[in-house]
């Protein structure tokens, strides 16, 4: 008895046929290029009797830091306000609770680009009373250029590879079949790429003189990229 033919496809062969041999292989690349953009994050502190002396003194402080961070112009790419607090410090000793003082803190965000600047605006913010800094943390954009030279060195690097195998054959490469990134099937995100080591400036007195500018070596990224290709290659004389 003749089995009907079916209408579902079938699957293609993974391994390729004999006629036309399938070649797999991965290719990655790994670059270190120099930063692009450097974040720091500044908290501004406050404290007072009562909360609307708190909050009186800490939106002075916001807008002196403010003020500061804005005269850099096209230096600073980006400036954000983020989380925003006042809360009571409640005393220790004795019944009942008693609000001893209150205690305000607003925290900014800003990306620079230039690097100068940088390190001139970070000793600034540090030398504010009751301002801390956090950062840098360096790092690429995301439509940088490196992203795309990686890609494309692991496209390169795969090729050259399923050509060497070919030519191990004593053959050569016929056709693409296949180029796809690392976990693309699986529609996983990208992890993100490693930022810069976090260094810190703890709360600071005003001192009478400028400090001068604090001395940054930008921290190299590194940028890593990887892709799985398959291809056919001529039938080898075995």
């Amino acid at each position: 008895m003749t089995t009907p033919p079916s209408d579902t496809p079938q699957p293609a062969v993974p391994y390729g046929t004999p006629d036309a041999p399938r070649i797999a292989v991965r290719g990655e690349a790994r670059l270190e290029v120099d930063p692009e953009i450097a974040r720091i994050g500044i908290t501004v502190a406050s404290r007072g009797k009562d909360r609307r002396a708190a909050l009186d003194d800490l939106t002075r402080r916001n807008t002196t830091a403010l003020d500061l961070i804005k005269t850099y112009g096209d230096a600073v790419e980006r400036l954000e306000t983020g989380a925003f607090s006042i809360s009571p410090e409640l005393k220790d000793k004795g019944r009942g609770e008693r609000i001893h003082a209150y205690h305000g803190r607003v925290h900014l965000t800003a990306e620079l680009t230039d690097f100068t600047a940088l390190g001139e605006l970070t000793t600034r913010l540090a030398d504010l009373d009751l301002t801390r800094v956090d950062g840098p943390w360096w790092a690429l954009r995301p439509n940088s250029p490196a992203h795309r030279e990686a890609r494309q060195q692991a496209v390169k690097e795969a090729v050259q590879r399923a050509r060497e195998y070919a030519e191990a054959l004593g053959t050569s490469l016929a056709a693409l079949v296949e180029l796809a990134d690392i976990g693309a099937e699986d529609a996983q995100p990208y992890p993100q790429a490693p930022g810069g080591r976090m260094r810190s400036m703890a709360y600071g007195a005003a001192a009478e003189d400028t400090a001068p500018a604090l001395d940054l070596e930008p921290q190299r990224q590194r940028v890593y990229a990887a892709v799985n290709a398959r291809f056919t290659m001529a039938p080898p004389q075995l």
